[in-house]
C-alpha cells in the first residue's frame, strides 16, 4: 500500500538534523508496524500538491505550526483535496492539523481552546467499540502540542478517544477516515527539546514547564500501539 504524506509542516530548522521531518517521523512510526508501507512525501504549505488523488492507497496529512481555520491558498486546495480523497473512498489520516483541518472540512468548529495550550503527554480515554484497538485498552498517552481545537464533532464523525481536556482528541468517519490531535510521531525527547526551544515565545513560561513535567514522569507515550492502530485502520483497504 503506497501512502501519500501531505506534509503541512516542518520540523524547525534548530531540530531537524537530529529529528527529521515531520513526514520523516511518520514513515518511522509507520515503518515500526511492518506493514509493507511506501511513501511519497508532498510539501503542500509550499504548494506541492499530487496531480491527482489515484497515484496513492492512502493519504496522510501531518502536523503543521499554521492555524487550520486560515484560508491561505494551500490550505483551500488541501481541502477541496480532502473532499475528493473521501468522495472516491480512498482512506486518509490526519495528525494534529490533519485532525483539525478535516473535521473542519465535514463542519466542525475549530478555534483556540479557552483552556489554553495543551503541551506534554496527555493522556485520552478510548471509547469501546472500535475494531482497530485492542478491546482491554481504556486509555492511551500521547504528546500533544496544540492551542487550536475542535471544538464541534462534525455530524459524520464518531469520537474513539477523549479527555477532559480536548472532548474530540480522536475522531473516525466510518471505515475512511482516522485522525488524531495529539502526535504518535512526537517522542519524548523531541517533544522536550520543541518545548525547551519555544519556552517564552510560542509557548507561555509557566505552561511550557507543565508540559515539561509530564515528559518527566518516567512514562512513556503509546508511540507505537497508536501506530499499530493506524496500521490496522489502513490495511482494512488492502
Amino acid at each position: 500500500m503506497k501512502l501519500g504524506i501531505l506534509a503541512a509542516g516542518i520540523t524547525p530548522d534548530e531540530l531537524i538534523g537530529e529529528h527529521g521531518s515531520y513526514a520523516d517521523m511518520i514513515i518511522q512510526l509507520l515503518d515500526k508496524t511492518d506493514s509493507g508501507f511506501s511513501f511519497e512525501v508532498f510539501d503542500v504549505r509550499e504548494g506541492e500538491f499530487p496531480q491527482g488523488i489515484s497515484g496513492c492507497d492512502a493519504w496522510v496529512i501531518s502536523g503543521s505550526k499554521f492555524n487550520a481555520y486560515d484560508r491561505e491558498p494551500w490550505m483551500l486546495q488541501l481541502r477541496d483535496m480532502i473532499k475528493e480523497i473521501h468522495t472516491a473512498k480512498l482512506p486518509l489520516v490526519g495528525i494534529c492539523f490533519g485532525h483539525q483541518i478535516i473535521a473542519s472540512t465535514f463542519g466542525a468548529e475549530l478555534n483556540k481552546f479557552e483552556g489554553g495550550w495543551g503541551l506534554g503527554l496527555h493522556e485520552y480515554d478510548v471509547k469501546p467499540g472500535f475494531d482497530f484497538v485492542p478491546a482491554d485498552v481504556t486509555s492511551f498517552k500521547l504528546n500533544a502540542i496544540h492551542q487550536d481545537q475542535v471544538l464541534t464533532k462534525p455530524d459524520n464523525a464518531e469520537v474513539f478517544a477523549s479527555s477532559e481536556f480536548c472532548p474530540f482528541a480522536g475522531l473516525v468517519y466510518g471505515d475512511l477516515i482516522f485522525t488524531v490531535q495529539a502526535h504518535p510521531e512526537f517522542n519524548g525527547q523531541f517533544e522536550k527539546e520543541l518545548l525547551e526551544l519555544r519556552s517564552g515565545t510560542s509557548f507561555p513560561v509557566d505552561i511550557t514547564q507543565e508540559g515539561l513535567d509530564s515528559l518527566n514522569q518516567g512514562v512513556s507515550a503509546n508511540q507505537s500501539d497508536v501506530g499499530s492502530w493506524i496500521a490496522a485502520f489502513l490495511n482494512k483497504h488492502k
